[in-house]
């Protein structure tokens, strides 16, 4: 386990995640995720069939002033 955190260490984080791991990271879902891309909310690059979230789009989100709907 040792030897793996080492090589793991010279990696920097990466600029860009799966709609999974912002999903995780915002504490939502993989559908939340989805609805924010669709609204153009949550800016996305593709490479191929990846869809890529850029970390600072996250922060970028997380930033701005969100209105919420009422029941």
């Amino acid at each position: 386990m040792a030897a793996e955190t080492t090589v793991l260490e010279g990696i920097p984080e990466a600029l860009a995640l799966s709609k999974l791991e912002a999903a995780r990271m915002l504490g939502v879902s993989v559908r939340t995720v989805d609805r924010l891309i669709a609204l153009k909310e949550l800016p996305v690059r593709r490479l191929g069939r990846r869809v890529l979230i850029l970390r600072n789009g996250l922060q970028s989100l997380l930033r701005a002033d969100h209105p919420t709907q009422a029941a």
